[in-house]
C-alpha cells in the first residue's frame, strides 16, 4: 500500500533526529550509489555559514529562475511543513511528490540500514529524497544548503560547482567547535577541487582558514568587499532599494521586498554566486531586478500583521540576533517593542537576551512544542538577570504569549508613556518558535513559496 504524507512524516521522524550526529558520509554515499548517484545529475550550488543561508539560497534560486533555468532547492530547517525543504522551481514538493520521493529512497535506505552501524538519519533521508527529486524533475541546477557544518554534512555527497559561504560565527559549538576558526575548518570542507568559492566578509581568523582551504584545493575564490558588495542602500516601502557591484558588473536600482541591511548583503552574495555559476560577462540587469523582486524569505524580519505590527524573525544565535536588532532599529520605530521569545535549550540564551535587551521594552518568555525547547520558566530566570524581573513575564503557551503581546502592544499603558499606535511585537529566538507563531498568525499558509 502506498504511504500517505502523514505516514512518511512519521517514518522520517522515527529516525535519528537532526540534533543527533555521527559524522560520516558513508550512509548517504551508500544510498545515493544504490540510486544511481542522483546528486551528480545536475550542477550544485552549495551553501554553508552560520547565518543567512536560507535567505541567500532563496535569492540564488529566484535569480536562476529569472534566467530561465529550472531549479531545485534544498534548505533546512523548515518553518511549518517538512516538504518546504525540497522545492522545484521555487515551490515545495506537493504532498504526493514528497511521498513519491520517499518511496524512491526507502527501498534503498532499508538495504543501507541493514549494512551500516547506524541507520540513515532523518536529515540523510531528506537529502537523498531531495537529490532524487531533482534528478527526476529534472532540474538545471540544485541550490543546496547544508544542515550543519560542511565536510561531513550529508549534502556534501555532491561536489559543488560553486561553494557559497555566508558569515561565520559560533553556533552548534558542541558539534563544530568553540571558536569561529574551529567552525570555519569544518565549513570549509564544502570547498573541493574544481569548486569556485564565493565568500561573504569574514573575521580575519575565518578568512585565513578559508583562503588556506581554497589555495590547498585550487579553488577560484571571490570575496565580499574585494570583488563584490553592496555599493549603496536605502530603505523603501515594503523593503529596500540598493546598488550592487558584482563580480562581473554593476547593478543599479534593485528593489528587494525584504527588510534589513543583512538581506542586502545576502543579495550581493547571491548575485555573485550566480555570476560565478553562469560565467557570463554580466547578467541582464532587468532579469536581476526581476529575480530579486520575486524573492520572499518567510520568518526573516517578516511583517505578518499590522495594528499592532507583528514581526517574525528566526534568529537563534547571538550573531543572528545582533544583525536582526541592527536592521530592526534601522527600519522600524517601535515604541515600545514587546518581545515574545522561545529559545532551544542548547542555545546561548543569555547572550541572545543581551542582544535583545536594548530594544525590547517588555519580554514575554514562552516555549515551542518541541522537547528541545528551553522551558519558559527557565528562560525567564535567565532573562530576569539581563532585563530585570519587572520587564519579564512567563507565558508558557505560545498562542497565549502571542495574544498577551498583541494586547500589550494595543494598549501599552502608562509605564511606556503616550505610545499607543507605535508599539510592535517581535517574535524570535528559534526557527521552530517562529514557524509555530507563523502558523498561529497566518493559518496553514506555507513558508517556502
Amino acid at each position: 500500500m502506498r504511504p500517505t504524507y502523514p505516514d512518511v512524516e512519521l517514518a522520517l521522524l522515527s529516525r535519528w533526529p537532526e540534533t543527533r550526529l555521527e559524522p560520516s558520509l558513508d550512509r548517504i554515499r551508500a544510498v545515493c550509489e544504490l540510486m544511481g548517484d542522483p546528486q551528480n545529475a545536475q550542477p550544485v550550488i552549495q551553501l554553508t555559514g552560520t547565518n543567512g543561508k536560507t535567505s541567500t539560497s532563496r535569492m540564488i534560486d529566484a535569480l536562476l529562475r529569472a534566467l530561465d533555468l529550472r531549479t531545485g532547492r534544498f534548505t533546512s530547517p523548515h518553518l511549518q511543513r517538512i516538504n518546504e525543504r525540497i522545492c522545484i522551481d521555487g515551490e515545495p514538493l506537493s504532498d504526493d511528490l514528497f511521498v513519491d520521493a520517499y518511496a524512491d529512497v526507502a527501498v534503498y535506505a532499508d538495504l543501507v540500514d541493514q549494512n551500516q552501524p547506524h541507520r540513515l538519519s532523518f536529515f540523510e533521508m531528506l537529502v537523498a529524497m531531495g537529490y532524487a527529486a531533482f534528478a527526476d524533475a529534472p532540474v538545471d541546477v540544485a541550490v543546496v544548503e547544508v544542515g550543519m557544518g560542511g565536510a561531513w554534512d550529508a549534502t556534501s555527497v555532491a561536489d559543488a560547482a560553486v561553494a557559497v559561504i555566508t558569515p561565520i560565527d559560533v553556533d552548534h559549538a558542541s558539534y563544530l567547535g568553540d571558536t569561529p576558526a574551529d567552525i570555519a575548518v569544518e565549513k570549509s570542507g564544502i570547498i573541493k577541487p574544481g569548486t569556485r568559492t564565493v565568500l561573504a566578509s569574514q573575521s580575519e581568523e575565518v578568512l585565513e582558514v578559508m583562503l588556506g582551504r581554497a589555495n590547498e584545493v585550487g579553488s577560484l575564490l571571490v570575496l565580499e568587499g574585494a570583488d563584490f558588495g553592496v555599493e549603496s542602500r536605502t530603505t523603501a516601502v515594503g523593503g529596500q532599494l540598493f546598488t550592487i557591484q558584482g563580480v562581473k558588473g554593476r547593478y543599479e536600482d534593485i528593489l528587494l521586498p525584504l527588510h534589513g541591511a543583512f538581506q542586502a548583503r545576502n543579495a550581493a552574495l547571491a548575485l555573485a554566486a550566480v555570476e560565478v555559476f553562469t560565467g557570463e560577462a554580466q547578467l541582464d540587469p532587468d532579469l536581476v531586478r526581476a529575480g530579486f523582486g520575486a524573492v520572499t524569505s518567510p520568518g526573516r524580519l517578516e511583517v505578518v500583521r499590522r495594528s499592532p505590527t507583528v514581526v517574525l524573525d528566526a534568529a537563534h544565535n547571538p550573531h543572528g540576533v545582533r544583525a536582526m536588532v541592527e536592521s530592526l532599529t534601522d527600519e522600524f520605530a517601535f515604541s515600545p517593542l514587546i518581545g515574545v521569545v522561545g529559545i532551544m535549550a542548547d542555545k546561548d540564551a543569555e547572550e541572545i537576551l543581551r542582544e535583545l535587551e536594548p530594544v525590547v521594552a517588555h519580554l514575554i518568555c514562552t516555549q515551542n512544542s518541541t522537547e528541545r525547547s528551553l522551558a519558559a520558566g527557565d528562560l525567564a530566570e535567565i532573562a530576569a538577570s539581563v532585563f530585570g524581573a519587572d520587564r519579564v513575564e512567563v507565558v508558557p503557551r505560545l498562542d497565549d504569549a502571542l495574544e498577551r503581546a498583541i494586547s500589550f502592544a494595543d494598549a501599552p499603558g502608562e509605564e511606556f508613556g503616550d505610545s499607543i499606535g507605535s508599539a510592535g511585537v517581535l517574535v524570535t529566538g528559534s526557527v521552530v518558535t517562529v514557524g509555530e507563531a507563523r502558523t498561529l498568525l497566518r493559518g496553514g499558509e506555507g513558508g517556502a513559496a
